[in-house]
C-alpha cells in the first residue's frame, strides 16, 4: 500500500502542478499530494532502514536426522569452511536412505556447531529470528515491500551421541573407499569384526541388567542401540588409523 502511495503521490502532485492554473487549487492540492508522497517515502525509508512496524519472531524446529554415509556407521560428517568453525558445513541425511545428501546453510545470517548428547538418536535443531509485521494493519500498508519474514539470524545445532564420530568429507570418502574394497580375507575379518560386535553388545546388554534387572524391553533396546554405536565407532576410529 504505501509503495501505491508513494507512486501516486508523486504522479498526483506533478500533475497538480503542472496542469491546474488556478493559483490557490493548485497549491492547496500540490501541498497535499506533497504531503501524501513525502510521508509514504518516509514510511518505506523507515521500514527499510528500522523496521518500522515490525518485530522480531523466534521459531525453533527440531528433526530426526541420520548419517550422510547411507550405513549404519555412527558419522558425523561436515565441510570445513574457513578457519574458526562457525562457517562449517554440516552434512546429513533426514531419511535412512537418500540419494543426495542435506546439508546446513552457508551464509552471513547462519551459525552450525554439532552438541555431543547421551542420547541414542541425531536430531537437527534450528532456532531462526525473522523479521515480521506487528499486526495485519502494517502486513497491508507495506504490502510488496519483500521485508515481511526476512531473516534475522538462524542457528543450526545438530545433536549427536557421544559416540558419533566427527569426519570431513575427505576423511568420509577415504572410508568409504576401503569399506566398499572389502574382498576376500577383509569379508572374513567383516565377518569376525560382526561377531565381535554382537559380543560387544550382549556384554553391554548384560552389564547394564546386572545393575538393574527390572530393566523394560524399551531401556535393554536403547543400551543396545547404544553398545552398537559404541562398537562401531571403535571400528571407524581404526579404519581411519590405517588410511591416515
Amino acid at each position: 500500500m504505501v509503495i501505491i502511495l508513494t507512486f501516486l503521490g508523486a504522479l498526483a502532485f506533478f500533475a497538480c502542478m503542472m496542469f491546474i492554473q488556478q493559483k490557490n487549487l493548485r497549491i492547496i492540492l500540490a501541498t497535499l499530494t506533497g504531503i501524501i508522497f513525502v510521508g509514504s517515502t518516509l514510511l518505506m525509508t523507515l521500514n527499510y532502514s528500522h523496521h518500522f512496524g515490525m518485530q522480531k519472531v523466534t521459531t525453533t524446529t527440531t528433526k530426526r536426522i541420520y548419517s550422510a554415509s547411507n550405513s549404519s556407521m555412527p558419522l558425523a560428517i561436515y565441510q570445513p569452511v574457513g578457519k574458526s568453525g562457525r562457517d562449517d558445513v554440516y552434512i546429513y541425511n533426514t531419511k535412512v536412505k537418500q540419494k543426495t545428501p542435506n546439508h546446513t546453510q552457508a551464509n552471513e545470517y547462519t551459525t552450525s556447531r554439532i552438541k555431543w548428547t547421551n542420547g541414542t538418536t541425531p536430531q537437527l535443531v534450528t532456532t531462526e529470528t525473522h523479521w515480521q509485521y506487528r499486526n495485519n494493519f502494517y502486513k497491508v500498508l507495506y504490502a510488496w515491500s519483500g521485508m515481511d519474514n526476512t531473516l534475522v539470524k538462524r542457528t543450526n545445532v545438530l545433536e549427536y551421541p557421544r559416540m558419533y564420530v566427527k569426519l570431513t568429507t575427505n576423511q568420509a570418502a577415504k572410508l568409504a573407499k576401503v569399506v566398499k574394497s572389502a574382498t576376500g580375507a577383509k569379508l572374513q575379518a567383516q565377518a569376525q569384526a560382526a561377531e565381535q560386535g554382537r559380543a560387544f553388545v550382549t556384554s553391554k546388554v548384560q552389564a547394564a541388567m546386572a545393575k538393574n534387572p527390572n530393566m523394560t524391553a524399551k531401556q535393554i533396546q536403547e543400551v543396545s542401540a547404544q553398545a552398537e554405536q559404541e562398537f562401531q565407532a571403535q571400528s571407524v576410529k581404526q579404519i581411519l588409523k590405517q588410511v591416515k
